[in-house]
């Protein structure tokens, strides 16, 4: 991983201040790994690919919220990464943890919608 994370070596311009990529950041990461990083979910998770893609985010995000959602008195760069989702920013680890079950939540409203479990 620490390979990886210095082929890719994400500068300040790729980075968005109020949480996220930017789409100077998505670029560059999708160029570095050959993904397909899309921006964040922002309004309601009305549509089974929405709810999909956000419910996926907010598990993988605040399912072992490491490190916390202050430090030093400012969010970090997770807890920022709610407000890019259009979620608010979590100030504890139980509002992040709130953010999965959230997600967890979504995702099950994904599998009904498409006739699962």
């Amino acid at each position: 991983m620490g390979a990886l994370r210095k082929a890719i070596s994400l500068r300040a311009k790729h980075k968005n201040p109020e949480g996220g990529l930017t789409e100077a950041g998505r670029k560059a990461y999708n160029r570095a790994t050959g993904s397909n990083l899309k921006p964040g979910v922002k309004g309601a998770a009305d549509t089974p690919e929405k709810m999909r893609r956000k419910g996926s985010f907010l598990v993988r995000m605040f399912s072992n919220p490491k490190g916390g959602a202050v430090k030093n008195g400012k969010p970090t760069r997770r807890a920022l990464s709610a407000a890019a989702w259009g979620e608010p920013v979590p100030k504890t680890t139980s509002g992040m943890l709130a953010l999965a079950v959230k997600g967890r939540n979504m995702l099950a409203r994904y599998k009904a919608s498409k006739g699962g479990k």
